[in-house]
């Protein structure tokens, strides 16, 4: 990486939240840089989508602070919200639009102005692959093309941190490739975080991986580290998330 783009994009400290007595998630740290694909890594009810939905601001945490591109996501949220792109576990789409309409409905809510508009949908279609299906009903669509439309949402005003929940769940092999191939060319300009429990999706796209058990972090690293301590994933995985490693936490 150049020194231009070791720029941090994302920063969160001490990131907690709770639901009544329960603690969803407990002092989250974590930073992002730019031109950096993060892998969120855990197994189900491991904190993942809370930790995602408080970084996008759709959350408040119960305690911790957030800044993107150094703006204040807490004391900021609408400057803050400008620089990230989201794409929800389910993805927001109205089945009853066409691809174009609504992709022009999601420029409208990014605040991109009229005489932009044109141009930010060419652009993301053809980036997203859904150049010929501009005139397409969503309801329509296959689950992979409308996967495709829920991160072109995600990206169409141009975001420095994309935040994608579980990206590829449902599709079939072929789409899952293609889906992490364009994830992969998102994240050499941009930030990625990208929130699965596939270990070889985080093989395959991250950068570095952080695995989440019981609402904390309880692992970093960055992929090269990992093999060049020739440490497997799924080994170190299974044995900070096995059965055993959960009634020593408890």
């Amino acid at each position: 990486m150049t020194e231009k783009n070791v720029t941090v994009t994302l920063s969160a400290y001490n990131l907690s939240r709770d639901f009544g007595g329960h603690a969803a998630v407990r002092g989250v740290n974590l930073e992002l840089k730019r031109g950096e694909v993060l892998g969120l890594l855990g197994p189900n009810g491991a904190g993942k989508t809370t930790t995602m939905r408080m970084l996008t601001g759709n959350l408040a945490p119960s305690a911790g602070s957030l800044a993107v591109c150094g703006v204040d996501l807490l004391g900021k949220p609408r400057d803050a919200k400008a620089y990230i792109g989201y794409l929800p576990e389910m993805p927001p789409l109205y089945q009853e639009m066409t691809v174009n309409e609504y992709l022009q409905f999601a420029a409208r809510l990014h605040r991109i102005g009229r005489d932009k508009i044109h141009a930010a949908l060419d652009i993301v279609k053809q980036r997203c692959g859904l150049t010929a299906m501009g005139s397409r009903l969503i309801g329509l669509l296959s689950k992979g093309y409308q996967q495709r439309l829920g991160i072109a949402q995600a990206i169409i005003h141009d975001p420095d941190v994309i935040i994608l929940d579980e990206p590829t769940v449902g599709l079939d092999p072929n789409q899952v490739r293609e889906i992490r191939s364009l994830i992969r060319e998102l994240g050499a300009a941009r930030s990625v975080i990208l929130s699965t429990h596939i270990l070889s999706e985080v093989e395959s796209v991250c950068d570095r991986v952080h695995i989440m058990y019981h609402g904390r972090i309880i692992f970093g690293d960055t992929m090269v580290g990992m093999k060049q301590r020739e440490i497997s994933l799924e080994a170190l995985f299974s044995k900070l998330t096995s059965n055993k490693a959960q009634t020593e936490d408890l």
